[in-house]
């Protein structure tokens, strides 16, 4: 159940298993999951959701992330998710969200950068019809301050292949494209085990370049700098995201 006070959403989530690892501990493409649900429930309520959008073939799509983790729930623990939509920044629109244990410690802090296609075309789409929806009245709160950088493999950088993912059945959500969630999946099975089942990523910048479609074949790219991981997938040599995971 989601509930509303003021300009923030709300949801209580008790973890689940299928979201957690080996360790119990939430993964990180799990709060991506639960983020994405509650964002299209907040928007409906706020009359831009995804059926209020449709009707007109259009959608929103997430264009770039920023996660900060200050703790991880585990299997069985009582959270609150709550979100709020935060106005217009240059192209993008702006959506932000804490998850918060059940003694109010911010466990996550996020901001997202969105965007508005056409159904039709895939191209941007022309927002003016929506402006009054959109627009935030007085100051809002924000989880991170700074909206999510571009992420982008560093120039000129020797990244080493990482294996190929085939775009599959699994991967689609309901506009028909990868789900922004599965490049955050795509990006942690590229890494080696061994760092991810027994270190915590403390931030993920992720930037979702274009998208991918069934029957492609995106090509996994790493590369380490210390205590940070970039990776980049890409089709017929070009980068489709790029994500950046520090640990």
């Amino acid at each position: 159940m989601i509930t509303r006070d003021g300009y923030k959403f709300c949801q209580e989530i008790c973890i689940p298993c299928y979201s957690t690892d080996a360790s119990f501990h939430m993964k990180p493409a799990a709060f991506m999951d639960f983020a994405q649900e509650i964002a299209y429930w907040a928007a409906s309520e706020l009359g831009f959701g995804y059926d209020q959008l449709h009707v007109h073939h259009i959608a929103w799509v997430l264009s770039r992330m920023h996660i900060h983790f200050e703790g991880y729930p585990k299997w069985k623990d009582n959270v609150k998710l709550f979100t709020w939509h935060k106005g217009l920044e240059s192209l993008f629109f702006l959506r932000d969200f804490f998850l918060d244990s059940d003694e109010g410690n911010h466990l996550v802090s996020c901001t997202s950068s969105w965007v508005i296609i056409d159904e039709r075309t895939r191209r941007f789409a022309r927002t003016e019809d929506l402006q009054h929806l959109l627009t935030v009245d007085g100051p809002v709160d924000s989880a991170i301050a700074e909206p999510a950088p571009k992420t982008a493999m560093p120039r000129g950088a020797e990244a080493e292949p990482a294996g190929t993912h085939t775009v599959s059945y699994s991967d689609i959500d309901i506009i028909g494209h990868t789900n922004n969630v599965r490049y955050i999946v795509w990006a942690m099975d590229a890494l080696p085990y061994e760092l991810t089942s027994t270190s915590r990523v403390k931030d993920i910048y992720i930037s979702f370049i274009k998208e991918t479609t069934p029957g492609q074949e995106v090509e996994l790219f790493r590369l380490r700098e210390g205590d940070a991981w970039t990776v980049e997938g890409r089709v017929d040599g070009k980068p489709v995201f790029c994500a950046k995971l520090l640990f």
